[in-house]
Formats: C-alpha cells, structure tokens, sequence
C-alpha cells in the first residue's frame, strides 16, 4: 500500500508528462504489429512469431496448412520441444469455444484486428484519475475508451 507522501510524489511525477509523452518514455517502446504478416519460413521465425501473437491484445488470422483459417485472440501458448509439440490457444472471434492448434499446423499468421493496447498507456490513465482527485473531485471514476472506433 502506498504511502501518501508516496502518493504525492508519484502524482508530481506524473504531472510533468503529457499522455503522449508516457507512451515514448524509455522502456515503454511497443513493437506496432497491427496489419503485420510475418514471414514464418523457419521454425524460429513460427516461434518468434506466435510468441508475438501471445502478446498482442487484438485478434490475428491464423491459416492453417489444410486451408482454413481462425480469426481470432490468442490468449495462451504451449511451447515444446519441435513445432508440433508446441500449440497456440485461440478463442475466435465469432464464439467461445476455445481452439488449441499446433504451430505445425499454421501455414500463415496475420496480425488483422485492432491493437486495443496500442498509443494506450496505464500510467496515462492513472494520472487522470490522480488529477481528478488533486482537484479535489469526488465519486471520481476512469472509464475505459471504447474500442470500436
């Protein structure tokens, strides 16, 4: 639990930045993988490539090697020794059934839906709520942005 001088000192922090600038401050650099299609020719490049999936926070198309494709958020991944002891979970877009596939199976990943996390920063939305209660504000809430645009 933090302390109120803490608190304070955190607010006064966070007072010297703009939104903007706690996106670019040093450590905070996301990779923008929405739209990318990644060249999975080695099984390095799959795993690299899956590994960034895991991480992204929108859904991405996975095309399997027999023709179809997920759409989808890759919410978990298993890795193994070879590719096909290694799975990617995905729930799709359109249900709630969870799919588990192995990397030996995708022939093809794109990362096709929004980045819900990108240009978004917590400790952006922290300092507005600090603000709001600084200025002396009550029954203060931060609601999230909508994600559709």
């Amino acid at each position: 639990m933090a302390t109120e001088q803490q608190e304070h000192l955190r607010i006064e922090q966070l007072r010297h930045h703009s939104a903007d600038e706690l996106e670019h401050i040093e450590g905070r650099e996301k990779e923008n993988l929405e739209g990318w299609i990644p060249t999975l020719a080695s099984d390095a490049e799959i795993s690299e490539a899956l590994e960034k999936a895991f991480d992204y926070r929108g859904d991405v198309t996975l095309t399997l090697k027999d023709g179809r494709t997920i759409q989808g958020y890759v919410f978990d991944r298993r890795t193994g020794a070879t590719l096909a002891d290694s799975a990617v979970r995905v729930i799709p877009a359109n249900e709630r059934a969870k799919v588990s596939v192995a990397y030996s199976d995708i022939a093809a990943l794109a990362f096709t839906g929004r980045d819900t996390a990108a240009g978004k920063s917590f400790d952006a939305w922290v300092k507005k709520y600090w603000e709001k209660k600084a200025a002396g504000e009550t029954g203060i809430a931060i609601h999230p942005e909508a994600l559709e645009d």
